[in-house]
């Protein structure tokens, strides 16, 4: 029983494939599992950490906006394109898979596209309500095409089949319950809103959050719980003591880099501010929490505002697109919601509606009945 995954890119198309595998791995120890991607991405270094074999190949995407710099990176992303489709052909046949799952990212072009011309049944994940070049490319050549949200097969072709699947998520994040994870930060019952802009940070969250903090953080009426990200560390603590708060001696207050206990910080929030990548979505959804989502302008296809609007337009959330986004802007959409207990329970019933518990096995029994067809 042999496995190829192809993703890359971003942490969102790595980590669903790693929980696919874990999955896949629980239920047969003995299943070959190897991974192909970008080998200057973040999946050459989180692959072999989990402890899979990594195959590295060299692929680059296209850049839609036309100018002198960009013209020379499509020029080699043109080459890169063959030679990326000749190293997965050699791989692919140095690994003979059975199934070749690919979650997302340029890589998966190049290696899910010769391998259904090898004849090797082929499945693949988009995790996104608003589908990518690739999976649109893609739905053309792969036996399977698995979404995680029924809003995506409006927007792919129309002459196949889908399956809705949700996007994996971690068993820690859905099972955490809010009141032993309350107990486990040392939080009372005063609400707690939690906000973050992704690893990197994001400027202008991180620039409406410090006024927030600014209109709340002394009264001590809320905890709050930000991480600021990677680019944010070297202007943002000045930026929320220059708004009155000093925050490293105030109890209700944990402003750090990196949120390394999600699960937890989730799961005892009353309000969660973001962005929309498809994974907080989906986590927000097993956890049934309601939210202000603020999508980045700077992704493909903008497909962040599409995911924002799957939870927005049941009313589970509130949306802020980040041209519109200001300091007072945020402290009016927070003062609105976090007071209101009844709106705020209403909102996260909504997002629990949505939500898809058992993703992990819906992928598996796709994956399991293409081995079962090889």
């Amino acid at each position: 029983m042999k496995f190829v995954f192809a993703a890359g890119g971003t942490g969102g198309h790595i980590n669903p494939a790693l929980a696919i595998a874990g999955t896949i791995k629980s239920k047969h120890p003995d299943a070959q599992i190897s991974f192909i991607g970008n080998k200057t991405g973040m999946e050459a270094k989180l692959v072999p950490q989990a402890g899979y074999d990594f195959y590295p190949i060299e692929v680059a995407g296209f850049q839609r906006k036309l100018n002198f710099t960009n013209i020379k990176r499509n020029i080699d992303a043109f080459y890169k394109m063959f030679a990326s489709t000749v190293q997965a052909g050699k791989i692919l046949n140095k690994l003979k898979p059975d199934v070749v799952i690919g979650t997302g990212g340029y890589v998966c072009g190049p290696v899910l596209r010769k391998a259904a011309k090898m004849g090797i049944k082929t499945a693949t994940h988009e995790q996104n309500a608003f589908p990518g070049i690739t999976t649109k490319a893609l739905c053309k050549l792969v036996d399977e095409v698995m979404v995680a949200m029924p809003q995506a097969i409006d927007r792919l072709p129309k002459n196949r089949e889908y399956t809705v699947v949700g996007n994996p998520v971690r068993p820690s994040v859905i099972n955490t319950k809010r009141e032993e994870a309350r107990k486990a930060l040392g939080l009372d019952e005063r609400p707690m809103i939690l906000s973050f802009g992704g690893s990197l940070g994001a400027r202008r969250i991180n620039e409406s959050v410090a006024s927030v903090l600014g209109w709340h953080a002394n009264s001590k009426k809320y905890y709050h719980y930000h991480a600021i990200g990677k680019f944010g560390m070297s202007f943002v603590p000045e930026l929320i003591k220059s708004k009155g708060v000093d925050y490293e001696n105030l109890d209700n207050l944990r402003i750090t880099e990196y949120i390394n206990d999600m699960d937890l910080c989730m799961a005892a929030a009353d309000l969660v501010i973001g962005r929309a990548g498809a994974i907080t979505i989906s986590e927000l959804q097993v956890q049934g929490k309601p939210s202000i989502l603020i999508p980045s302008p700077n992704v493909a296809e903008n497909h962040q505002y599409y995911n924002a609007k799957t939870l927005a337009d049941v009313g589970a959330s509130v949306l802020i697109e980040e041209k519109d986004l200001t300091g007072d802007v945020l402290i009016k959409a927070v003062d609105e919601l976090i007071n209101h207990k009844e709106k705020l329970t209403q909102m996260g019933k909504k997002a629990l509606e949505t939500a898809v518990f058992d993703s992990n096995e819906r992928i598996y029994e796709v994956v399991m009945n293409l081995y079962l067809k090889k």
